[in-house]
């Protein structure tokens, strides 16, 4: 079996909405998450979910806090591992006018209440943060 790959996410959360982007490639393709990736050589889970944020939104965000973590594995119709993730959540900061331009393998991006969040095709991983950072409010 071999080790996930690491990757991180990034939450931004403004006037009680949810930075979202529709997810172009898998995994999680044709839903909506939390802007990230997976990480590249010699970074550490915080500078991949900035740099994934900026590539995918636009926004230059700051002050990461590791929010959750996830093992995340999908399986083919089969049952083999199709791909395994070590996923670090983060929540951000961001200057309040920035503006969000989908890039990146974001096919588009919106900002959704709590409850547009749970309307929309999400990973699970996606509702749990949610409902915890609702919890909190």
């Amino acid at each position: 079996m071999s080790l996930p790959k690491a990757a991180s996410s990034a939450v931004l959360i403004r006037d009680g909405r949810y930075l979202l982007v529709l997810r172009s490639n898998p995994p999680s393709q044709h839903m909506y998450a939390f802007p990230g990736g997976r990480a590249e050589p010699g970074e550490s889970p915080e500078q991949t979910a900035l740099r994934e944020f900026f590539e995918e939104t636009g926004i230059v965000a700051h002050s990461p806090t590791l929010f959750e973590t996830y093992d995340l594995q999908t399986r083919n119709a089969d049952g083999t591992l199709a791909s395994h993730f070590f996923l670090s959540v983060f929540t951000v900061e961001a200057d309040a006018d920035s503006i969000a331009v989908a890039g990146d393998d974001a096919g588009e991006l919106g900002w959704f209440t709590a409850e547009e969040v749970y309307a929309l095709p999400i990973p699970d991983s996606v509702r749990v943060c949610v409902e915890k950072l609702e919890a909190r409010r």
